[in-house]
């Protein structure tokens, strides 16, 4: 019997054409010389979830599907169906919803390949597929290999044992001695945390570290963790969007000067082409947490949540820290992050668009050092008054006044200028 290795492709595609034959996995083993054990492993760790209906039979998992009389649930007059167990989408306004499971699942083979039920059934299906666990797989082999390897809850953790002592005057050294039974990280790891800004605490808080100069890398592979990720994928977003589909959609972005100085953070409301920066210092989580907790108390907690139900990012490691931005100090809900999908920037293509306002002021490559927030308000008020034929030829701040309202737009500090007195030249910062 094979050992110590992975599955192949060939090997899944294998396990797939005998799950639809209905074969046991002792013979699925026995076939591709490996435990049974990993052939259930394989399965159970790589099923597809797919909302679809039987064969002339639509999508529908409530328990009491059979027997519901219920019309109009949704109250759209051009809905198609007028009988809501026949519409996929009933459950999101039916107030006696109960979701159905299939019994057969909770056993092996666990998923519905080789059920005879299968073209009549109406629930859920669970699916192995060759491609789409080859693919998992792949991803889970890229993604260990890079970013941080703590969850959030850890991080909160770690960071309330760390900080409070390196405040102190403490070394990492001296922490990790006296509390090696909470902190199971290397000296090395924290110093890594620290250079992304994940902790309170910060490096001008280690007096030895800021003596010393940086070493010089051609890369930065420090991701985001991708427990993280859980739940916050993009596909977990279009599939939040397709459930809630007037919601407004926020995204941001880090536009980075020269390196090694000040950055600015991004936040863009796609439905207006509105959009804010805030210079920081530098590039970290903490400087990004710091934004949203600001502005949360600046603009209140229902103005907020209106404002900011969704936020679509990139994987930079300044948003390792979701939890902190969904949550507020008391640790209620205050908005939902997502993430696009690694090296697909055409996913939030609004904002990247959007930075070349900000380019045509400010050159890329040109360091922000000398401006204050007060330069990057002015900045902002001048693109944002620039009319867009995408807008009707009405500029981001009209339309963003019209669907907020003007007292808003004061509380984020921004005005309007004169359509003649528009600069989008790097004379506007001189």
């Amino acid at each position: 019997m094979a050992k110590h290795k992975h599955l192949t492709l060939a090997d899944r595609f294998k396990i797939e054409s005998m799950l639809k034959d209905n074969e046991s996995f002792k013979s699925i083993g026995r076939e591709l010389d490996k435990d049974c054990t990993t052939i259930a492993k394989e399965i159970k760790g790589h099923i597809y979830f797919k909302k679809v209906g039987g064969y002339g039979r639509i999508f529908n998992d409530c328990v009491n599907r059979r027997k519901c009389d219920y019309t109009n649930l949704c109250s759209k007059k051009k809905c198609r169906y007028k009988i809501c167990k026949n519409c996929k989408v009933c459950s999101l306004h039916c107030p006696d919803y109960e979701k159905d499971a299939c019994e057969k699942l909770e056993k092996p083979p666990y998923v519905c390949n080789g059920c005879k039920s299968r073209q009549k059934c109406t629930l859920e299906k669970h699916l192995y597929s060759a491609s789409f666990a080859q693919k998992e797989y792949d991803d889970i082999k890229r993604e260990c290999r890079s970013g941080m390897c703590i969850s959030e809850k850890e991080l909160l953790a770690l960071d309330d044992i760390i900080s409070p002592l390196v405040k102190k005057g403490h070394s990492i050294h001296h922490i990790l001695a006296n509390n090696r039974s909470e902190i199971m990280f290397s000296e090395k790891t924290i110093y890594n945390y620290f250079d992304k800004g994940l902790f309170s605490a910060i490096n001008l808080d280690l007096p030895r570290k800021v003596r010393f100069k940086k070493r010089r890398s051609n890369h930065d592979s420090f991701k985001i963790d991708k427990g993280c990720r859980i739940g916050r994928t993009y596909s977990d977003f279009e599939e939040y969007l397709s459930n809630n589909t007037d919601t407004p959609i926020v995204q941001i972005d880090t536009v980075i000067g020269e390196r090694g100085g000040k950055v600015l953070l991004t936040v863009h409301f796609v439905k207006t082409e509105f959009m804010i920066a805030f210079l920081r210092e530098r590039n970290t989580a903490s400087s990004v947490i710091s934004v949203f907790d600001n502005l949360y108390e600046r603009l209140g907690s229902d103005t907020f949540k209106r404002l900011f139900k969704v936020i679509l990012t990139d994987n930079g490691s300044e948003f390792s820290n979701p939890l902190a931005i969904e949550k507020d100090s008391d640790g209620n809900d205050r908005t939902k992050v997502f993430y696009c999908n690694a090296s697909c920037p055409y996913q939030k293509g609004a904002i990247e668009v959007n930075h070349e306002f900000i380019r045509r002021i400010i050159p890329k490559g040109k360091s922000f050092d000398r401006f204050k927030q007060d330069d990057i308000n002015k900045m902002m008020n001048h693109i944002n008054s620039y009319k867009r034929a995408s807008l009707g030829d009405k500029s981001p701040y009209e339309m963003f006044k019209i669907i907020y309202g003007r007292k808003i737009l004061e509380a984020l500090e921004s005005e309007s200028v004169s359509p003649n007195d528009i600069i989008l030249t790097p004379e506007l910062l001189k």
